[in-house]
């Protein structure tokens, strides 16, 4: 057998450790854009919350989408569930207000209130507030509005509002879950 000498001169150590370290460095740098990558996805999370206030003292109801997230949360379709029957709400214009009179008529004669609607495309901002409906300033008003509501919960109102973050993750919130439910 012959052996094989090297030559271990100082260039030489001097070239191979250089590689080594740039080497190394580019696992890290590989490791590092990955952990931010993580980190950025992660950050990015709509946090939608249906809130309601009722003042019985002042007359006043009011039914808003919280955004308690960090990043826009993008509405994607929302249903309403009345006594077991799926309801679209694009089929009412996207308006809750068209909805509540379509199952209740007598919500019609309601006239101090200001309602927004729910298109499908609609950016909720981070920590912001999207009021839905409100009634304020009139008994005759918020009485009606809140006991045709209470009746329509009796009689099983469900929602479910399907959205997403710019990331395109697709979330889903009912009054049937504790938050948040990840459909992707």
């Amino acid at each position: 057998m012959r052996k094989i000498k090297l030559n271990w001169n100082s260039d030489k150590i001097l070239s191979i450790s250089a590689m080594s370290i740039s080497f190394i460095t580019l696992i890290i740098f590989v490791y590092q854009t990955n952990l931010m990558s993580k980190q950025n996805y992660l950050s990015i999370l709509p946090y939608l919350q249906v809130s309601y206030s009722n003042n019985v003292t002042e007359n006043s109801y009011s039914l808003s989408l919280l955004n308690h997230g960090v990043g826009p949360a993008i509405i994607e379709s929302v249903t309403m569930i009345h006594k077991g029957k799926r309801h679209e709400l694009q089929d009412y214009n996207n308006d809750i207000f068209t909805f509540l009179t379509a199952v209740h008529p007598e919500l019609d004669s309601v006239n101090v209130f200001s309602s927004a609607t729910l298109n499908r495309g609609i950016a909720i901002p981070a920590n912001s507030v999207y009021n839905l409906i409100q009634v304020k300033n009139s008994e005759k008003d918020y009485l009606l509005l809140t006991s045709n509501l209470f009746q329509m919960e009796k009689e099983g109102f469900e929602y479910e509002i399907v959205y997403k973050s710019i990331q395109n993750e697709h979330w889903m919130i009912s009054n049937s879950s504790d938050g948040p439910v990840k459909l992707d």
